[in-house]
Formats: structure tokens, sequence, C-alpha cells
């Protein structure tokens, strides 16, 4: 019971330093030009360096998720449009926004955690805070920006790519044509669904951005503590997304 209750307290002296943070970090910058050129370097970092890994991974899951469901839901009364349109489903509703974020959760996460836990170990925090500067909104709100602004881009890349992917399994297996498929995509289509996805993956990546920056801002110890917390950092994210993940479906279904 003492150990319970040693942990739920942590927890809230954790949340209630994280809420801090993020009040910091998103005060007006002190200085419009350097924020603006961080913001940018971010964009680059943080998102036109994700294209290459979503596009590959988009483009096989969604091969392969058109090749499971031809293999396992065969079936001479299903229509030959409904595996375009059950693929169009998944892959927009959950695969694109939900697993493209767990993937950009490692890649992001643990580069953000060891940059400024790397930062925060080399005393470079700490000559900015010498200076007058507003640290967390410096070196913190320009990767939520860059996350929150890039990772919805990503995603719509994500959609077309896997589309494109599944029609690529489609022809491979042979069970339907390729008009079939593309009627299934066309069949009903919801611009909601591309908006659902969209809002999903911007609270993603607030998740991603800020949890991470969280955990490297407030490194202590070694070099190796750096690791640890880029490893917390990943493995919360990935955790929070899956459970705003459920929250979001609820609220939209």
């Amino acid at each position: 019971m003492n150990t319970l209750t040693t942990r739920i307290k942590a927890s809230l002296i954790e949340l209630g330093s994280y809420i801090l943070l993020m009040r910091d970090a998103f005060k007006k910058p002190q200085n419009s030009y350097l924020f603006r050129q961080k913001t940018l370097f971010e964009f680059k970092a943080l998102g036109i360096d994700s294209i290459a890994i979503v596009l590959l991974i988009s483009l096989f899951i969604g091969a392969a998720v058109v090749m499971q469901m031809l293999y396992n839901l065969e079936n001479p009364l299903y229509p030959r449009w409904v595996f375009g349109f059950a693929s169009r489903k998944a892959i927009i509703l959950e695969f694109s926004p939900t697993v493209i974020s767990l993937i950009l959760a490692g890649k992001c996460a643990s580069r953000i955690a060891s940059e400024i836990g790397t930062q925060r170990l080399t005393e470079q925090i700490d000559a900015l805070e010498v200076m007058g500067v507003n640290s967390a909104s410096y070196l913190i709100l320009p990767k939520i920006i860059a996350c929150v602004c890039f990772f919805p881009i990503l995603i719509i890349f994500s959609i077309a790519v896997a589309l494109i992917g599944g029609g690529l399994g489609a022809l491979m297996v042979g069970s339907i044509t390729i008009f079939n498929y593309i009627e299934g995509l066309r069949l009903e289509f919801s611009s909601a669904d591309v908006v659902y996805a969209i809002v999903k993956t911007a609270i993603n990546a607030f998740l991603i951005s800020s949890i991470a920056s969280y955990r490297g801002y407030n490194v202590t110890g070694t070099t190796v503590d750096v690791g640890h917390q880029s490893t917390n950092a990943v493995v919360q994210s990935s955790i929070f997304i899956i459970i705003f993940n459920m929250i979001i479906t609820k609220l939209f279904v």
C-alpha cells in the first residue's frame, strides 16, 4: 500500500512538473528571428527527414493489409469492392494515424529527448538561463510546433502511399482487379475520416514532442541517464498514443 501511494504521489509530482514546463514553453518567444530559424530547423529534422521511412512503411503495410484481407476473407458472397472499401477504412482510421505515430514516436521522441538531455548535461540550458533566455520556449516550443504542423502532412502522404500499396497487393494476389479495388476506395468516401486522422495525428504529435521534451529537459546524472530518459520518452509517448487513440475513437464514433 505504501509503495502504491508513493508511486501515485511521484506520478502527480511529475504531472505537475510537466504542466509547469509546458506553461513556460508556450510563453512568447523573446527573439522572433531566432525562434523562426529554430522552428524551420526542427521542421527539417523532425518532419522532412521522416518522410522516407513513413512512405516506405506505408507502402508495404498497405499492401500487406489488402493481401491479408484477400487471403482470409475470400468468399464468393462478398462483392469485389468490399476489400478496397475495408482497406480504405482501416488505413485512414487506424493504420496511418496510429501505427505511423508509433513509428514516429520511436524515431522523433528518442531524438528530442537525447538532444535536450545532452544540452542539460553539458550545461547549455544553464547558460541560456544565465543569459536571461527562456530555455523552455527556445528549445521545446519549436519542436512542438514542427511536430504538430508536419506530422499531419506525413499522415496524408502515408494514407496515399498505403492505398497505392494496397492496389499493388491486390494485383499480386490477383483475386480482384484494380478496378474493383478502386471502386471500393471511392465508395461512400467521407472527408470526415480524413479530418479524424488529422486530428488524431496532431494530438499524437503533441504527446510525442512534449513528453520527449520533458524527459530530456529533466535529465540528471550522466550520459547513461540520457539513454534511459530517451527510452522512457519512447515508451511513455507510445503508451499515451494508445490511450488517447481509444479516447478519440470513442469521442468521434
